[in-house]
């Protein structure tokens, strides 16, 4: 700011102080108008504070005329605090912003007519209004690093309390929904109508972590909870994933029943980690009940496929596998030869062939009703998992070659 010759500069600021009290009013009234009545509400603390810092501002001005140098550390503290209340109530930089500006133009004005009643010297009036832009750019910028400041600590402050209710939601036994309600108030977390829990693969390293602000991760842990999965279609969600890489998705169930879902979704993930389901693509929990219920009696089924199927497992895979995948199919089909050629895209005769070979291998048992849930859940397991071997207990049949694993079904 350039010094005004300090006779003048006292004459200026004896002419100027009786009336801070107008001036005030005035840039007290535009900012109102424009800046707290021009958009969403103010709060009346918030415009008492503006006031405040506004009476000060013009006051701080009106003194520091004709100073080589004066001390703004007062004016820059409260610009700061102005800058982090606008933060904490959630109001816009630009508000801020907008009010400095406003007063800027209002003080020029009355300076400008001050200049033609007073005859001021243009010199004069040149320095008023360089030295009141640079008080109100410093103004502007300790209000904007105090905003800044109040935004990060509010950021660090919500991750803290998200995390908290992450933790919450995936909590066994299931939490309260009203303990859920206050802790996701508390973290500014809208309480979804669902939600759904996604396991990311051990192996997988993600090289992006770019998410939706409300889906709640822990990159730790390998899980994600994701609100209102089904919104928009079963598809948004796989899109979502890939960047993520391989990913598994539980079932959708309310917010306080998270722990089921991610238990779900953990568990397809080990399918995938396995290789028994592929891993090129995100896989849903849901898409797979029956091979998830025989995953978790494996060692059963194991057992027990030796009393259903020992013939068929006893053969070698060339031929034990179209078998396998002609009577689980025929049983889908709900014993329908026609559906079941179809959907092998085989010729109906070579599905009967197929039929009175496993009948024969292995009696009628295999097409008892009683049995036949126990038996497609058997047959989904062996048909999926990375080898189908004999079961405990089986031979080979004399001359046969050894039992190798199948990786696929012939079409």
């Amino acid at each position: 700011m350039t010094v005004i010759d300090p006779p003048l500069a006292k004459s200026l600021s004896d002419m100027l102080r009786p009336h801070l009290p107008d001036a005030v009013e005035e840039i007290e009234r535009e900012v109102r108008v424009h800046v707290h009545e021009g958009g969403p509400p103010v709060d009346a603390d918030y415009r008492r504070a503006v006031r405040q810092v506004i009476d000060e501002t013009v006051a701080h001005f009106v003194d520091s005329l004709g100073r080589h140098a004066t001390d703004s550390t007062r004016l820059t503290e409260l610009y700061s605090q102005l800058g982090a209340e606008a933060a904490r109530r959630g109001y816009s930089l630009d508000r801020l912003q907008t009010a400095l500006r406003l007063s800027g133009q209002v003080a020029c004005r009355r300076f400008i007519k001050d200049a033609y009643r007073f005859s001021w010297p243009k010199e004069t009036l040149s320095s008023l209004t360089d030295g009141l832009f640079g008080l109100l750019a410093q103004a502007a910028d300790a209000g904007a690093q105090g905003y800044a400041r109040q935004q990060g600590q509010l950021a660090t402050d919500r991750e803290r309390r998200r995390r908290r209710l992450r933790d919450l939601l995936v909590r066994e036994p299931p939490p309260d929904p009203d303990l859920i309600h206050e802790q996701a108030r508390a973290a500014d977390w809208r309480v979804p109508g669902t939600v759904a829990a996604v396991a990311l693969l051990s192996a997988a390293r993600p090289p992006s972590r770019i998410l939706p602000p409300d889906v709640l991760a822990d990159w730790d842990a390998s899980y994600l909870i994701v609100p209102d999965p089904d919104s928009a279609g079963r598809d948004w969600l796989p899109t979502l994933l890939v960047p993520l890489g391989a990913a598994a998705i539980g079932p959708t169930v309310p917010a306080e029943r998270t722990a089921v879902s991610l238990r779900w979704a953990r568990h397809t993930s080990a399918l995938m980690e396995r290789g028994v389901l592929p891993s090129d693509r995100p896989q849903r929990a849901a898409d797979h009940t029956a091979l998830l219920a025989a995953a978790m009696v494996e060692d059963l089924i194991d057992t027990t496929s030796a009393v259903f199927l020992a013939p068929i497992l006893a053969l070698p895979p060339r031929r034990r596998v179209p078998l396998l995948t002609t009577l689980l199919t025929y049983l889908q089909c709900g014993d329908n030869a026609v559906i079941t050629s179809a959907r092998l895209q085989v010729h109906e005769q070579t599905v009967r062939y197929r039929l009175r070979r496993i009948a024969e291998l292995t009696g009628s048992r295999v097409y008892d009703p009683a049995d036949r849930l126990d038996l497609m859940i058997t047959l989904t397991w062996l048909l999926h998992t990375d080898g189908i071997t004999a079961a405990p207990g089986i031979t080979a049949a004399p001359g046969s070659p050894a039992v190798t694993p199948a990786r696929s079904a012939p079409s």
